[in-house]
């Protein structure tokens, strides 16, 4: 008996988004699909928020050896979107370095649209093969903020960047904004291209292996900020960069005392940074920030990775505007 229903063209892996703005002021879902290994929930919002959120999950809390997802994101003009996960996203054992675990996302964020991605990390199991593809293309006034990082894989098992291949890409495009008949003209612009590759196979010839390499850090991380939304916190961490101390500053004030009569007179914004500090040297945590084609690049890595987390987390919460523009919900993997 032929079946009555048309017959489903999804693949596999497969996804697709659409946020786009409400007559109310709001953002919600026009598009919201998806087929296993995928998984995507969007749960109810109070009705005061303006971005939409949206889990990025995957069956069993991972992802399997040759599986393969492919997410398509369109977000509508003056639209917001955020999207989480809920924990670690895991990428088991591959039986044969030939059977590659796959990412790709393709993101469109239309004029005066924004997207917020600050998942968690990308855990890889001892043996895992993973590669992710994430393409951002932003039309003018449009606002990207992107979070990618990677950890060296299950501690509590010994793992030590055991996995044979993790690679990462990432790229942030602009496009003209589409033109009253919904076309838009072919050119484009890359802005940036950040790519990690962190192959067993391809450590330094003076290091054994890819741990070595890695220098005792335990997690990696990128930032990527583009558009008017986040202009405010990647000023802030272009100033914060600034303020570093660097090769061969010294405090020369000799006693505590002197340290704690300089700290009673500072603003809570410095009271902040001098904490941070202490926490960056602490933790031996390392991070950058620079300008790139009007997008900042932030890298930071830290042996722990819960100071990896704590940091960016502080680093967000401090100048506030991610939660001012998305709502408290788009730290919470960062918290």
């Amino acid at each position: 008996m032929n079946s009555p229903f048309p017959k489903s063209t999804s693949v596999p892996g497969e996804g697709h988004l659409v946020a786009k703005l409400l007559p109310e002021g709001i953002s919600g879902l026009e598009t919201f699909t998806y087929q296993y290994p995928l998984k995507l929930i969007s749960p109810s919002r109070p009705s005061e928020d303006e971005s939409v959120l949206v889990f990025l999950l995957s069956y069993g809390g991972g992802l399997v050896a040759g599986d393969q997802v492919n997410l398509k994101v369109d977000v509508r003009p003056k639209a917001k979107l955020t999207i989480v996960t809920q924990g670690h996203t895991k990428v088991f054992t591959s039986t044969s370095p030939d059977i590659v675990t796959r990412q790709d996302m393709h993101v469109h964020i239309a004029s005066e649209g924004a997207l917020c991605l600050l998942p968690d990390p990308v855990q890889p199991f001892a043996g895992s093969v993973y590669e992710q593809t994430q393409i951002f293309r932003l039309e003018d006034n449009a606002s990207i903020c992107l979070l990618d990082w990677v950890t060296r894989g299950r501690t509590a098992r010994g793992e030590d960047w055991s996995f044979v291949r993790w690679v990462g890409r990432n790229e942030i495009w602009t496009i003209p904004t589409a033109e009253g008949d919904g076309k838009t003209e072919s050119r484009e612009r890359l802005l940036v291209r950040d790519a990690v590759i962190l192959d067993s196979n391809r450590s330094h010839p003076e290091l054994a292996t890819l741990r070595d390499s890695m220098h005792g850090v335990g997690i990696v991380g990128t930032l990527l900020l583009r558009g008017p939304l986040v202009k405010s916190v990647g000023d802030f961490f272009l100033a914060e960069f600034a303020a570093l101390p660097r090769l061969g500053a010294r405090d020369f004030r000799s006693d505590a005392a002197k340290q704690a009569a300089a700290l009673a007179h500072s603003t809570p914004r410095e009271k902040w940074r001098a904490e941070r500090l202490v926490m960056e040297r602490d933790s031996k945590l390392l991070w950058s920030a620079a300008n790139v084609r009007g997008c900042v690049v932030v890298k930071f890595g830290a042996p722990e990775v819960e100071d990896g987390r704590l940091w960016i987390g502080s680093m967000l919460q401090e100048e506030g505007s991610i939660s001012h523009h998305f709502g408290d919900h788009a730290l919470m993997c960062v918290r």
